[in-house]
């Protein structure tokens, strides 16, 4: 808290009028999250529906036995949902679930079990929305504790905070291509700092489709592509929400870094001077 009070204090007077308290929170999920990127793969027919060259029909034939033996296996897909803490995107990957299982079709989630704010069982929107998932420290356990048989019938699988499996691209990539599953991703593309956080843009060259959504900058209310830390802790793992993260739009970033490594130099160097003094004064009291 004391850190955040010298924040504010610091600030240039855009950056303090617009306080986060004065804004109303817009909640993203209750419109159509804002949508920056987002390529989506034409649709492909199957190969055996493909209008294929003369050159090819013998190979055809000839593989015809293999794809009967491996049960008229088709590839699956891969969809990364992407952006800034706030966006919207534990929301997208239920819509998108959901619209998966109303169709009929069985349905998993996964999400890592760092993440322990809401409970170990579900994944949890912002605003309170649960759907039952399992907890994992990694994907690659997955079929094993799901059983065989029971991954063979699953046709989706839901990953959510994705960023915290180190396993991601293996994972997906066998699950899409090798075993027909279609793999939803939902993850932070970058840390606070801006840089890669864990292997979700990795999966980018893998993806069916890639979406890139936005929040609302918590000090203007323009668009937000970063998510900023408003606390001194430097790691890159850091599980919180609006107590130590905001998002923000890249001006209210920027100044925003700025007030943040001003205050900690000024709490640096008062630490420095308390230290002092009180070693003075044991000196002086011996």
């Amino acid at each position: 808290m004391l850190l955040i009070s010298k924040m504010k204090s610091l600030l240039s007077p855009a950056f303090s009028t617009f306080s986060p308290h004065h804004l109303p929170r817009i909640k993203p999920f209750l419109s159509p999250p804002q949508t920056l990127i987002s390529f989506e793969s034409k649709s492909i027919q199957k190969p055996h529906q493909l209008s294929l060259c003369n050159s090819f029909s013998s190979i055809k034939a000839s593989n015809s036995s293999s794809l009967t033996d491996r049960g008229r296996f088709s590839c699956g897909e891969i969809h990364v949902i992407c952006g800034p803490m706030f966006a919207g995107k534990t929301t997208a990957l239920l819509q998108r679930v959901q619209a998966e299982m109303d169709l009929g079709r069985s349905v998993m989630l996964i999400k890592s079990n760092k993440d322990t704010r809401y409970g170990t069982d579900s994944v949890v929107t912002h605003d309170g929305t649960r759907f039952p998932c399992w907890a994992l420290p990694n994907l690659s356990s997955f079929s094993q504790k799901l059983g065989a048989v029971a991954y063979d019938k699953l046709d989706v699988i839901g990953i959510d905070e994705a960023q915290f499996f180190g396993d991601l691209y293996d994972f997906c990539r066998k699950a899409a291509d090798h075993d027909g599953k279609t793999v939803i991703v939902a993850g932070l593309d970058g840390d606070y700092l801006r840089r890669t956080f864990g292997s979700v843009l990795d999966i980018v060259p893998l993806a069916d489709s890639i979406t890139k959504l936005t929040a609302r900058c918590d000090v203007c209310g323009k668009r937000a592509h970063f998510t900023l830390r408003k606390t001194e802790e430097t790691q890159t793992e850091l599980i919180g929400g609006s107590d130590v993260y905001m998002p923000v739009c890249r001006q209210h970033y920027v100044s925003g870094q700025v007030v943040i490594e001003a205050t900690r130099a000024v709490l640096k160097s008062q630490k420095v001077f308390d230290d002092s003094y009180v070693e003075g004064v044991t000196i002086a009291n011996q």
